[in-house]
């Protein structure tokens, strides 16, 4: 059994659409049923059918009603569960309009996907949720997703969210696994297709502004890698634009101190790599500090540098934290949340360091962006202190 539970992308805003998609499925849910007069067993009422999808001559407002209906109490839990999983940070992507806009148009997708395909009537909000994942993965595909399985044991892992839901959700449990009866993994996949074209296309086009960390980003920079190596094999220097071939004749020889050093470098980043994935934070801090001092211009992948900096400030080495955090900002810049990171740089320097100017610096570029109310008043409250 494999339950994701929790994404590493915190919200800026409110996700007041996907909330209010909830409740509504919710409240229509509870509407949906009866108790029939003789047996005393819970029965839908004679109006669902008629806003159920049907699968021969299908009415217009179908194609949107199905998705607001559910056949039982696991189906509903189930798909409000990932839509609050994945949506809410879509959502925070979209706007409240955007992203209802975005919601209703992936359920009239995934149920033409169905009709399609099948000739069964549908109803139910998983294939709008399904768009809603593969919205996700496009946005998103380098968080981490926290997963729960138990088999002969129980565990957590951290997995990223663009390997969970292409292998997981998109092909283990629509494509491979299809034994459920009466699930419509048609229109699943529907879904999951228009989310991410939909998203692509739009991150593409800038109706959406892009990052350094979403899908396209990832794509663009593969195919300026494949046209490096393109020109690199045809023989024309990238840099130079040469296009003759150059013969090297010297081969450069590293010195034994410098290939022992490069092994080390190698070892410690091997451990930390490790001890990270264990979510081993002390361990995985102490060993970035042992790399530091051997190779200071060593720079870790984003996730881990951010959690080793937030477990030296936990452990209060001050100082080595703020070189980690000052360290991450300069390597990841376009990080979504930098603010936050010059947000807790500035108060390192201004109560435990007492770098005041330094402290200034970080908090006024802090300012500029926050948007948690909270966060807003304590960076403000800070620089007020300075100031006086």
């Amino acid at each position: 059994m494999i339950i994701p539970y929790r994404t590493s992308i915190r919200l800026r805003h409110t996700p007041y659409a996907n909330y209010a998609l909830i409740a509504v499925n919710v409240f229509i849910f509870f509407l949906e049923y009866q108790t029939h007069p003789m047996t005393g067993n819970l029965e839908f009422r004679p109006w669902v059918q008629h806003f159920m999808l049907a699968g021969v001559r299908p009415q217009l407002w179908q194609f949107v009603s199905y998705a607001f209906l559910h056949g039982g109490l696991m189906h509903i839990i189930g798909n409000m569960f990932f839509l609050y999983l994945f949506g809410n940070n879509v959502n925070d992507k979209l706007g409240n309009i955007g992203y209802l806009c975005f919601y209703l148009a992936g359920a009239v997708f995934s149920g033409i996907g169905h009709i399609m395909v099948s000739g069964a009537d549908v109803l139910g909000a998983s294939g709008a949720v399904a768009a809603v994942t593969g919205a996700y993965l496009v946005l998103f595909p380098q968080a981490l997703i926290s997963v729960l399985y138990w088999f002969f044991f129980i565990g957590i892992i951290e997995v990223p969210a663009l390997y969970f839901i292409v292998f997981k959700m998109i092909l283990i449990d629509n494509v491979i696994i299809r034994y459920t009866p009466q699930v419509a993994y048609d229109a699943h996949l529907a879904g999951y297709a228009f989310g991410i074209a939909a998203m692509v296309v739009m991150l593409a086009t800038g109706l959406i502004s892009t990052s350094s960390f979403d899908l396209w980003a990832m794509i663009k920079q593969w195919n300026r890698r494949r046209q490096y190596r393109d020109a690199v094999s045809s023989g024309c220097d990238p840099f130079t634009g040469r296009s003759e071939t150059r013969r090297i004749k010297v081969k450069e020889v590293k010195s034994p101190a410098e290939q022992q050093k490069n092994e080390k470098t190698r070892k410690l980043r091997d451990e930390i790599s490790k001890r990270m994935l264990e979510r081993n934070l002390s361990a995985g801090a102490a060993l970035y500090l042992e790399l530091m001092n051997h190779d200071s211009e060593q720079i870790l992948p984003r996730q881990n540098l951010l959690d080793i900096a937030n477990q030296l400030a936990g452990d209060n080495k001050h100082t080595e934290s703020a070189r980690a955090y000052e360290q991450f900002l300069t390597h990841y810049s376009t990080y979504e949340y930098a603010e936050q990171v010059e947000l807790m740089l500035g108060i390192l320097y201004c109560r435990y360091l007492n770098q005041p100017k330094q402290a200034v610096k970080y908090l006024e570029a802090a300012a500029k962006k926050l948007t948690d109310p909270g966060q807003l008043k304590m960076c403000q409250d800070e620089l007020a202190r300075l100031q006086n």
